[in-house]
C-alpha cells in the first residue's frame, strides 16, 4: 500500500509489555522533524492479557490521533531470557495487528539496521542513537526514556526506507 501523504508522520514502535516507546517523525528532504514521542505503559499488576489489551486500546488510540503514513518496528532479536523474549513477542503481534487493522503498512527492521541507518555504525550503544537522534532531530536533549529513544530512531530508519520505497 503506498502511503497517501509522503507529508504524513511515520510512527516508530519499540516493543515491549511493560514499557512500549513510540516516537513520530516527519522528513522533508533531508530534514527530519520530531512531531512528539512517549511511551504506553502497562502495570504489572494487570494480568497479561490485560496488559495485551491496553497496549492495543494506546495503540489504537494514538494511531487515530496522528494519522501516520506508516509504522516501523524493530524486529526481535534472540534474547537469553526466554519467558520475556515470547511475552515481548506477543505483545509485538499485537502492535503489528493494531497497525494493519489501521490499514497501515508496516516496516521492520533488525536492530542492526536502525543503528546502522541513524549512526552509521551497526554496533552502536545506546548513547550513541540517542546523539544522532537528538542531532537528526534538532532536538534540544536527548529523548528519554531509551525505550522512546529507540522509536525515534525506528522512526527514521523508516523515513529513509520509505523515501526508497514509496517514491
Amino acid at each position: 500500500m503506498i502511503p497517501t501523504s509522503p507529508t504524513a508522520p511515520i510512527l516508530g514502535i519499540d516493543p515491549g509489555y511493560g514499557t512500549i516507546g513510540w516516537g513520530l517523525v516527519t522528513q522533508q528532504g533531508s530534514t527530519y522533524s520530531c512531531i512528539n514521542y512517549g511511551c504506553i505503559t502497562t502495570s504489572p499488576d494487570q494480568t497479561f492479557p490485560d496488559r495485551l489489551l491496553t497496549i492495543y486500546q494506546e495503540l489504537a488510540r494514538l494511531i487515530t490521533e496522528t494519522s501516520p503514513r506508516l509504522v516501523a518496528v524493530e524486529k526481535l532479536y534472540f534474547s537469553k531470557n526466554t519467558k520475556t523474549a515470547i511475552d515481548v513477542s506477543q505483545a509485538r503481534g499485537v502492535i503489528l495487528l493494531t497497525a494493519k487493522l489501521a490499514k497501515l503498512p508496516v516496516l521492520e527492521f533488525t536492530p542492526l539496521q536502525v543503528k546502522q541507518s541513524v549512526t552509521g555504525y551497526g554496533q552502536a550503544d545506546k548513547l550513541q542513537i540517542k546523539k544522532m537522534v537528538t542531532l537528526l532531530l534538532r532536538l534540544k536533549k536527548h529523548p528519554t526514556p531509551d525505550d522512546a529513544a529507540d522509536a525515534l530512531a525506528l522512526a527514521i530508519c523508516a523515513s529513509s526506507a520509505a523515501t526508497l520505497l514509496y517514491q
